[in-house]
């Protein structure tokens, strides 16, 4: 039998028992609710079915006299660093939002914590035995709230109530944390396997997630911003329907300079973008761009400051601390980038966040000084900078996060992204 660690246990039983200040009405976190065991299951999972109360571990061969075993961790860091991050740059692409060092910086600052509603709970497929090669990851979490997905499941959740008379939370969540960033959920090494192997432990993860919900008994099990790839194993015969959302990404195609991009546009925004980026020089600002690795901890501090500044400014909430920009920009280095900007004295007056991936810039946080107010700088900080770095860096594309159809006049394009693929 599978027990879950007497931590993990205490954990999940703590959660599942207590409301959340993070949830209103009549949200928060199920009461009353059992305590799941965590699923260890060896073997070739099989499409969804009925699971017994009990955990088992399944065994079937994949291989002759070969038996993998799938478990849960209650932190990343019960995973070798090197062993997940083979397994997120399986697919040859190289996405910094699902490395070791980014979730890792999210868990121990506790932004991404039982305490914040966010219980670590990491699906990890190996060869059988405690010495077991690593041959799949997946994130996952057991949520309280739905906050901090940036895909809103509401509805959902008063639907589930009316029809079950049952509490919708806890559920099981793929994802990273406050980051609406497209990319792989299911994470599988490919040094040693083929690429009919490798598409077998990924078929294998996306069963192994539907059977860990289904022994915990939550209400269901949802992956967000997963890579259009993954859909085929995201599959209705494994028990998930699809929700697809929209974004807005820049396409790098082949230029050389900002302005071989601008040729590519229309007159009339050519002349709108080059008026937008006039914004910093008219009103006496330096813009620059710094990566991680040549910051200190007060200039992440200065970030931080105008982070939770914009956070106040619209009536939202600071999911991320100022520990974790410490310990991401320490761990990550030249794979953050930020654009600072300067008023006549030196002084940093705002910021924005991005980090670079192998093909991908991915812009996320932005913040100012609460006395700035310069029209069009957010376009020139957030967006151009993103778009010119990455044409200096030839990589393809810019993400800009969610939501935003004003990007359409700053080059972007509209484009499909799987906004919550759910299995109930």
């Amino acid at each position: 039998r599978a027990i879950p660690p007497p931590q993990q246990q205490q954990q999940i039983a703590d959660m599942v028992v207590a409301s959340t200040s993070k949830c209103d009405g009549g949200g928060g976190i199920a009461r009353g609710y059992g305590r799941p065991a965590i699923a260890v299951i060896v073997g070739t999972l099989r499409p969804r079915r009925p699971l017994p109360n009990k955990p088992k571990l399944h065994r079937c061969a994949c291989q002759p006299r070969e038996k993998l075993e799938l478990k849960t961790v209650s932190s990343i860091s019960q995973v070798d660093r090197r062993l997940w991050n083979e397994c997120a740059k399986g697919n040859g692409v190289f996405n910094p939002f699902v490395s070791w060092e980014f979730l890792s910086a999210m868990e121990e600052s506790g932004s991404a914590s039982r305490d914040a509603g966010w219980l670590p709970c990491h699906a990890v497929l190996s060869r059988e035995g405690e010495e077991g090669e690593v041959l799949g990851v997946a994130p996952l979490y057991i949520k309280g709230h739905s906050y901090g997905e940036y895909v809103f499941d509401h509805s959902w959740a008063n639907a589930y109530g009316r029809l079950t008379r049952k509490n919708y939370y806890p559920k099981l969540q793929s994802c990273v944390p406050f980051s609406p960033v497209t990319g792989s959920r299911l994470l599988a090494k490919s040094a040693g396997l083929g690429d009919q192997q490798r598409n077998e432990v990924l078929g294998m993860m996306a069963g192994s997630l539907v059977a860990i919900a289904d022994e915990m008994k939550v209400s269901s099990l949802h992956v967000t911003f997963n890579s259009k790839e993954e859909l085929a194993h995201f599959s209705r015969e494994r028990g998930y329907l699809t929700r697809t959302g929209i974004q807005y990404h820049w396409q790098n195609n082949g230029y050389d300079t900002f302005n071989d991009f601008l040729m590519e546009l229309r007159q009339s925004k050519r002349k709108s973008i080059r008026q937008e980026r006039k914004c910093a020089e008219k009103n006496g600002l330096r813009v620059y761009r710094t990566y991680g690795s040549e910051m200190l901890p007060s200039d992440w501090d200065e970030f931080y400051r105008f982070y939770i500044n914009t956070c106040n400014k619209k009536w939202g909430e600071a999911y991320l601390n100022r520990e974790f920009f410490h310990r991401m920009g320490e761990a990550m280095g030249d794979k953050v980038l930020v654009v600072f900007v300067e008023d006549a004295f030196g002084k940093k007056v705002a910021g924005a966040l991005n980090l670079v991936g192998s093909d991908t810039i991915f812009g996320r946080n932005w913040g100012c000084a609460a006395d700035l107010n310069v029209k069009n700088l957010h376009f020139e900080v957030c967006y151009y900078q993103a778009l010119e770095a990455a044409i200096e860096l030839g990589l393809k594309r810019v993400e800009a996060g969610a939501q935003g159809e004003h990007k359409i006049q700053r080059g972007y394009r509209e484009c499909g992204a799987p906004g919550r693929i759910g299995a109930n």
